[in-house]
């Protein structure tokens, strides 16, 4: 079971982009998405997450007001709007979803230990 994240590229400073996360089948449960990303050289950093069920949001502090994460019931996706980016958010950014719908509590949702399910990446270059 894997999720297919894209909508990477690259882009010049400024610019946005729009990365999509999409379910392995259409009923597969996403209850709590998170978008983690791993810059060249450093570890993988959580940056937004969504509940569904309430469609309750969390962000790093580095991308909050810049990143709008987002979910589609209909679609089974989710997707993260990322506007005026910068060089340093280039990284490779990957979608998860707990391999458990226990909610262990807000603590485990900007952590990547509180995700098992994930994709396989979507490489985003922010560059003049």
């Amino acid at each position: 079971v894997q999720l297919q994240a894209s909508g990477g590229g690259l882009v010049q400073p400024g610019g946005s982009l729009r990365l999509s996360c999409t379910a392995p089948t259409p009923t597969f449960n996403m209850w709590r998405t998170g978008w983690f990303r791993q810059p060249p050289g450093k570890e993988r950093e959580f940056v937004a997450a969504i509940r569904w069920r309430d469609a309750r949001t969390y962000y790093s502090d580095s991308v909050k007001g810049r990143f709008t994460v987002s979910r589609d019931s209909a679609k089974n996706t989710v997707s993260l709007q990322m506007n005026s980016l910068k060089p340093e958010d280039t990284a490779v950014y990957y979608c998860s979803v707990p391999a458990s719908t226990y909610d262990g509590g807000t603590y485990y949702y900007t952590r990547a230990e509180g995700y098992d399910i994930w994709g396989q990446g979507t490489q985003v270059t922010v560059s003049s």
